[in-house]
């Protein structure tokens, strides 16, 4: 049993309830749909990811006969007979991976039977939070140096091997140049990047041996670590290997800095590279870097080409969570709302239009229900599962990826920045909010009259 791809990934409510709705019968269609209810501080937008991951999970969704055995063992056996022949015929209407989208937005629905839906909904959450979480924060690097080198660090230190995995391929999606980690690019066609550890050095009795043994193992990819010791002797070593590989047509192509003050030891090695003639060696920085830490090195004009971003992004450490639900917003035809204390919802199948001002930036977007208008813009929500059937041939990574770039393009220069910006106005169409009311209206009645028959 694969752990990853098990229904048993699931909440045990969604078994409990699952339960109930057969006995009572309840097998209706269901809507739900997954948004986020607030930016995470600092934050001014998100980037939709983990959707081909959902995809992936429903088109597969089988119960083995280990698990239907363990189920047995707690539930009554009207279940394990559904449970055999489970399969999920629902439909998926999505934002593209790479989307752009803000608050109260959905960016996933789900429509099937009841019991289907409700089963999905821990594992759907689980993927889609993780990727756009990861995906979002990758984004802030991203825009803060557009023209640089970004490289997935993290995987050592993200929070299990799933998660270093989809945090390279979602930091990717976003914009990012590539990964360190080996399986991500197996899985997902990411380039890959490494350079080497300190051990390697310490290994050595001598710094420019280990320079040198690692340069013959490695002449078309030379990127020696210097600061094990004393970075800019380590450079001046540098530059006295590379007149001595010459001869044999091996150049160095970069260094990398990992630790103390990264603008100032990449001013020195800078000139100390150039003065020795190695002008196309790059220089590549690590060490607890994330977006403010590169925007303080480029502010101050470190002559940085790349860097490698670790714990900050793959835990991302400054929100590690969003504030994201999956509620049902339609059963049997008919809307429905949650209205409790500051979790209230919108019903309804609903679609995002986004409109654009006239230099090509977003002007605001409109929540409404799925059968408005559609008229007021760009649609953002599109059909990608019919009767549990891909209905797109899957796309790229480094498709999804060129998209999502196109994409900051249309951001306001606000929204590009780190400071907060304005907040972007997500209007709640007129159709929608009469429909809230008109639920709240019947659910008063409704109240009411069961008070009076007490």
């Amino acid at each position: 049993m694969n752990p990853l791809t098990s229904p048993l990934l699931a909440d045990l409510y969604q078994f409990t309830m699952l339960q109930t709705y057969l006995e009572q019968d309840m097998e209706e269609t269901a809507v739900f749909e997954l948004f986020v209810r607030k930016l995470p501080p600092g934050r001014n937008f998100m980037v939709a990811a983990g959707l081909e991951q959902v995809i992936e999970f429903l088109e597969n969704l089988r119960f083995s006969p280990e698990e239907l055995d363990w189920l047995a063992t707690r539930f009554p056996p009207h279940v394990i007979t559904y449970l055999e022949q489970f399969r999920f015929y629902g439909d998926i209407h999505a934002m593209p991976e790479g989307t752009i989208f803000f608050p109260n937005e959905p960016i996933l629905r789900i429509t099937a039977k009841m019991p289907q839906a409700q089963l999905v909904e821990s594992r759907i959450i689980n993927l889609m939070h993780f990727e756009t979480l990861i995906a979002s924060k990758a984004a802030r690097s991203v825009l803060v140096a557009p023209d640089k080198l970004l490289v997935d660090f993290g995987m050592r230190r993200a929070h299990g091997a799933e998660a270093g995995l989809l945090a390279a391929r979602a930091s990717y999606l976003a914009g990012f140049s590539g990964t360190a980690t080996v399986l991500a690019g197996t899985l997902f066609d990411i380039p890959l990047f490494g350079t080497m550890a300190h051990s390697f050095i310490q290994a050595h009795q001598n710094e420019s041996d280990a320079f040198e043994h690692f340069a013959r193992s490695h002449p078309n990819n030379t990127v020696l670590l210097i600061d094990t010791y004393d970075t800019e002797a380590a450079a001046h070593k540098v530059v006295t290997l590379a007149r001595n590989l010459k001869a044999d047509k091996i150049n160095i192509q970069g260094i990398r800095l990992d630790s103390g003050d990264l603008a100032e030891h990449a001013k020195n090695v800078r000139q100390i590279l150039d003065e020795g003639g190695l002008h196309q060696t790059t220089i590549f920085a690590s060490g607890n870097l994330d977006e403010y830490k590169l925007h303080t090195l480029l502010s101050a004009h470190a002559p940085i080409d790349g860097f490698g971003i670790g714990t900050a992004l793959d835990i991302s450490i400054d929100a590690p969570s969003l504030d994201c639900a999956y509620k049902l917003q339609e059963y049997a035809g008919k809307p429905r709302r949650k209205r409790s204390e500051g979790k209230a919802t919108w019903p309804g199948r609903k679609q995002v239009y986004r409109q654009y001002a006239g230099d090509g930036c977003m002007a605001r977007d409109i929540v409404a229900l799925e059968d408005d208008d559609p008229q007021q813009g760009e649609s953002l929500i599109q059909p990608f599962m019919r009767s549990g059937k891909r209905l797109h041939p899957k796309l790229s990574l480094q498709e999804l990826r060129s998209q999502a770039l196109i994409n900051y393009q249309h951001l306001p220069a606000a929204m590009t920045a780190l400071d907060p910006a304005p907040g972007y106005p997500v209007t709640i169409s007129s159709a929608l909010r009469a429909m809230a009311d008109q639920l709240d209206k019947e659910r008063l009645l409704h109240d009411r009259e069961s008070l009076r028959k007490l």
